[in-house]
């Protein structure tokens, strides 16, 4: 189970300290995702995101971008557990950008200000758990931490704020959930008419045997 940690404490880095950190990232790095260093001290690199999504999300297609308007283009669908997002993002971009990268990058046309991005560490065979404020900046607590995804991951969730805030939601987001909880519902009643009925053909296959003349 996570446990929740206090937020640490940004500590500034000096420009050869910064190039001494991403030489040592580098030389550690196993999937080829290094990091890079501008003249101008803005390093590049990249983030890794686990979507650990509860409710579904909104996808807008292609043809519908840049519209104000909600169309039928709009789709609502669950995110599969443990699904996983690499973002090119610089040293100056803030969490909030990064939540609002992610978002356009998968066409979803929710609200940002619904989704959190959290840190996960490990530690003494503990997982903890932080959330990251939207000035926060994640390639340097991925700097910071070193590329290994077990000292620190991020993870993109809804807000924890208790109850579901319908109200934050459009009218067609609360539709397209209505239609998503139609069609489970009916995949349910399905599962439980095929299972009762194979269960009946066994009854009477077997009352069958028991009254059948010898």
């Amino acid at each position: 189970k996570d446990v929740q940690k206090e937020r640490e404490p940004h500590v500034h880095l000096s420009k050869e300290e910064v190039k001494e950190k991403i030489q040592s990232y580098n030389s550690s790095v196993t999937d080829k995702l290094k990091m890079t260093l501008n003249a101008n001290g803005i390093y590049t690199g990249f983030i890794k995101v686990q979507m650990e999504l509860c409710r579904p999300i909104t996808v807008q297609s292609s043809q519908s971008q840049g519209r104000c308007d909600h169309s039928n283009n709009e789709t609502a669908f669950y995110l599969p557990d443990g699904c996983i997002n690499t973002l090119h993002i610089s040293s100056t971009n803030t969490v909030r950008e990064v939540i609002e990268a992610l978002l356009k990058k998968f066409f979803v046309a929710d609200n940002p200000a619904k989704f959190a991005l959290y840190k996960r560490c490990h530690k003494e065979d503990q997982v903890y758990t932080c959330k990251l404020s939207d000035r926060e900046h994640p390639l340097y607590l991925r700097l910071v931490a070193g590329p290994r995804t077990e000292m620190l991951s991020f993870v993109l969730r809804e807000h924890e704020t208790g109850e579901v805030m319908w109200e934050a939601f459009s009218i067609p987001e609360l539709q397209n959930f209505l239609r998503i909880l139609d069609k489970e519902e009916n995949e349910q009643l399905q599962i439980l008419k095929k299972r009762y009925a194979a269960y009946r053909d066994k009854l009477e296959e077997a009352l069958g045997g028991v009254w059948k003349p010898g």
